[in-house]
């Protein structure tokens, strides 16, 4: 249909509108129309006489429409609500900032960075006061089908899936089913760890899995194509076919380093289900999602084929390949295995916020989250969780990403405050600048103090020197040149802002980096803050 002769239809289509937070259907059906921006789904709009209020509903929906339908970006609010908290959305859409910055005050909207980073779905959730503030999706969760994003559209929750995995191990622990600080092996019965040498004869605990000191291989996983042959378990732990990955082994001596492992979160995935006899996706249904109210969310792989019509498609870097099958399938299940929205990954997080506060504990006692959310040997990695100090405020923290989907969640120590964002892309950046935006709009102390950086451009004879292959988080990655800038290939794409001829960092991520160089004075390699070594590998 041509954008000069629109025309808006009604379905009252075969499904009612629910609002979660009171637990009713609302009269109020879905809404679309014909034209490429999709449909809109509304929630939390009460008729009490359908037939005497449906007409001016329609006119006030066409005149959302008129308003709305030049702008590239379609947005979707769970509900329509006050005037001040309208305008709390919309400085939130137009407030978004990076980490660091130089001396020009620069503010993007949500749009912006959207195309930015060239990302077709986002869906948000902001949480003040321990309580969901506001929902919303934007742009579309498949773009070939036209299917917009709304508040229950279902993403790749990726590594946020160590975060509930890490709630239902400590749920094993609370029932003293388990102990957190003895060898795994007691608790493996139809696989064991090999230990080697590697780990000087110490050995690994489930508190070393959750919180990343175990000293094991496996940063993170690929996923596996629909249709193909999925490995097992056992599989995926020995590195053998079909397993993508490499074997889960000792590459540390256990208890002394922070090494982000997915694969030790993979043995802590055979544990549940060596010790309680069930699948892990019913064990952490029944145990964890289902008390804290998550009925939208699972871990099933392959995904039941009744939340289907929820489940957004995965796109690449650029925004218009699709992952092939809509989504990669993850038997990695406690590492990267979940789906959710962020309206369930709020319940979660409020939920951590209550327990840790003492005022509920529809999982976890008060003694067992403040536990969970204790740093094991540094002052970051907990048993499942991140911990970021921003001003005078803590915060818990993890982000996800797996093929075709970003994500990340944030909550706050005290006061109940934390967002929640996922996308179906493969770019990150966005959700750090969401951050600060409700940050500053919501007044959080403290937490954003930008870092002022005056960037630079390197001459072509600089930049081909760092051209290149590198092996990070023992995978390799490069280093190109698109469009006279220079980016990192690697599972998120980055580009490398420069503020000398070797030091230089990431919007997506807040470190400083430097180029390092040998002997010969030929590039071998950069460091970050904490001076852990990239090589270069070619």
């Amino acid at each position: 249909m041509s954008k000069n002769n629109l025309t808006y239809c009604i379905n009252l289509s075969q499904y009612e509108a629910f609002d979660e937070r009171i637990n009713k259907p609302l009269w109020f059906r879905e809404m679309n129309n014909d034209i490429e921006k999709g449909s809109l789904v509304i929630y939390r709009w009460e008729i009490r006489n359908f037939r005497n209020k449906i007409l001016p509903f329609i006119l006030t929906a066409l005149l959302f429409f008129q308003n709305s339908i030049s702008s590239k970006l379609f947005a979707q609010s769970e509900h329509p609500s006050s005037k001040k908290l309208e305008d709390k959305i919309k400085q939130v859409e137009n407030n978004l900032v990076p980490w660091a910055r130089n001396q020009d005050i620069i503010k993007y909207s949500i749009q912006d960075r959207m195309a930015m980073y060239n990302i077709n779905g986002l869906s948000i959730v902001v949480i003040k006061n321990y309580k969901i503030e506001w929902a919303k999706g934007y742009g579309w969760a498949n773009v070939e089908k036209k299917q917009p994003v709304t508040a229950k559209t279902l993403f790749q929750a990726g590594s946020i899936s160590k975060s509930l995995n890490g709630v239902g191990i400590l749920k094993l622990f609370q029932d003293k089913k388990i102990d957190l600080n003895v060898d795994i092996n007691n608790y493996l019965i139809t696989w064991k760890f090999p230990y080697d040498s590697l780990s000087k004869n110490k050995k690994i605990t489930i508190a070393n899995l959750l919180s990343h000191t175990a000293g094991l291989s496996g940063h993170g996983f690929g996923g596996y194509t629909k249709g193909k042959k999925i490995p097992s378990i056992y599989d995926i732990l020995d590195g053998t076919k079909p397993a993508n990955s490499e074997a889960v082994r000792s590459i540390y001596e256990p208890g002394k380093i922070a090494e982000y492992s997915g694969g030790g979160i993979t043995i802590s995935q055979l544990i549940v289900t060596d010790i309680t006899k069930r699948k892990y996706e019913d064990y952490m249904w029944s145990q964890v999602l289902k008390p804290m109210g998550m009925t939208q969310s699972f871990f099933n792989q392959p995904p039941p084929e009744s939340k289907e019509r929820l489940l957004a498609s995965g796109y690449l870097f650029d925004g218009k390949e699709m992952v092939e099958g809509n989504y990669n399938i993850y038997p990695e299940k406690a590492a990267a295995g979940l789906w959710s929205n962020p309206t369930d990954l709020g319940k979660y997080v409020i939920e951590t916020q209550l327990s840790l506060n003492g005022k509920s504990n529809k999982v976890l006692s008060q003694e067992i989250t403040k536990l969970r959310l204790t740093p094991y040997v540094d002052d970051e990695s907990a048993l499942g969780v991140f911990i970021k100090q921003r001003g005078d405020e803590k915060y818990f923290t993890h982000s996800g990403g797996t093929k075709g989907f970003i994500c990340e969640y944030i909550g706050s120590f005290e006061n109940g405050n934390g967002v929640v964002i996922m996308t179906n892309s493969g770019n990150p950046g966005i959700s750090g600048e969401i951050f600060n935006s409700v940050s500053i709009v919501y007044d959080w102390k403290g937490f954003y103090k930008p870092t002022i950086k005056k960037t630079i451009s390197l001459p072509d004879t600089v930049m081909q020197k760092y051209i290149g292959e590198y092996m990070w988080y023992g995978k390799p990655v490069s280093i190109v040149k698109e469009q006279n800038e220079l980016w990192l290939n690697a599972p998120v794409k980055s580009k490398l802002f420069f503020t000398s001829d070797r030091d230089f960092y990431f919007n997506e991520k807040e470190m400083d980096y430097k180029f390092t160089s040998d002997l010969n004075g030929l590039i071998n390699g950069f460091t970050d803050t904490n001076n852990r070594k990239v090589e270069k590998i070619k």
